[in-house]
């Protein structure tokens, strides 16, 4: 791409201009996908973290009117039908994910003073100005007095682990093992507005726990993750855990890819491991010693970590 940048963030005023009278979803699109291409140039060729912000403005803004239009496209077209298939039938046709439609009307619920302040706050700081960072301005709005979830970083990662703290909806006995009494849970749609894509290099793996009830819903998040699912692990528990049709005694560790990135070893690992399970929700670190074993090579990260292990990045409650 050539050196262009310069010039384009000359236009930035009238760029925010032209994002305040759009009336067509695709011109708006348009705008979003070629701010977030400048600022991944800005950003690839060592450009100043304010040129990045800069265009990461542009794409936050063409995001927030996307979200203010989408409700009235949606509205506005084809024929009745019920509510969920008019809507599913009316993105397809905009050309917009499931997951998109709700992050970019999450951004465009949030009142614009306090849309402005977070842009500026963020820029006086020094910090980076992301979507993530203003979805949870956003969930925050919603759901007063919870406690802020971390700013994901801004590096990129090769290996990525994730224990996701799912939302059962049933608080239950302790003895059961539900996850709202041990730690604070997310929904499936706060999950899959994580922009965990933003932290992946082009050719990396995501192992991705999940449990039976989930299995479904993991599907949404790793898609929304920008990861393809390749295989599984099973852990089998081996003890006896409550469940409504089965006594559940395994649990599910997804491998995905982004790109490409098959393992660094040409030895097979075993896709069932039996290992006692402990205190509620932690993984062996077997399978830890199995992912590093796998993949020797790159930068690692995990996700909604609970403690921090040599040669990890972790992020989550004491990441």
């Amino acid at each position: 791409m050539p050196d262009t940048t310069e010039t384009q963030l000359a236009h930035f005023d009238r760029a925010r201009s032209e994002l305040a009278l759009a009336t067509n979803l695709d011109e708006v699109k348009d705008i979003r996908d070629k701010a977030e291409a400048l600022r991944a140039y800005a950003r690839q060729a060592g450009k100043s973290l304010e040129m990045q912000n800069q265009c990461a403005e542009i794409k936050l803004r063409a995001e927030r009117r996307a979200g203010e239009l989408i409700p009235e496209q949606i509205e506005h077209g084809g024929d009745r039908k019920t509510e969920s298939s008019l809507h599913r039938d009316r993105l397809k046709d905009l050309d917009i994910s499931e997951s998109q439609s709700s992050r970019w009307q999450a951004i465009a619920s949030i009142p614009e003073e306090t849309f402005e302040e977070h842009v500026a706050q963020t820029k006086a700081k020094g910090d980076e100005l992301t979507s993530a960072g203003m979805l949870r301005v956003a969930q925050k709005l919603h759901r007063p007095g919870e406690t802020d979830t971390p700013s994901l970083p801004s590096d990129k990662y090769r290996v990525l682990y994730a224990d996701c703290p799912w939302q059962y909806g049933n608080k239950g006995l302790d003895e059961y093992g539900h996850a709202e009494r041990h730690y604070p849970t997310m929904s499936i749609k706060e999950l899959c507005n994580l922009d965990v894509s933003s932290l992946a290099e082009d050719n990396s793996v995501l192992f991705f726990w999940v449990t039976s009830p989930f299995l479904e819903d993991a599907f949404k998040v790793i898609k929304s993750w920008g990861f393809s699912y390749k295989t599984s692990m099973v852990w089998n528990k081996d003890a006896h855990n409550f469940g409504h049709y089965v006594s559940v005694r395994h649990e599910l560790l997804l491998i995905c890819v982004r790109g490409s990135c098959t393992p660094d070893i040409k030895e097979l690992l075993p896709s069932v491991v039996t290992i006692k399970r402990t205190t509620h929700s932690t993984k062996p670190e077997e399978f830890r010693a199995m992912i590093d074993k796998m993949y020797p090579r790159g930068k690692r990260i995990e996700l909604f970590s609970r403690q921090k292990a040599d040669g990890w990045m972790a992020w989550g409650a004491d990441g």
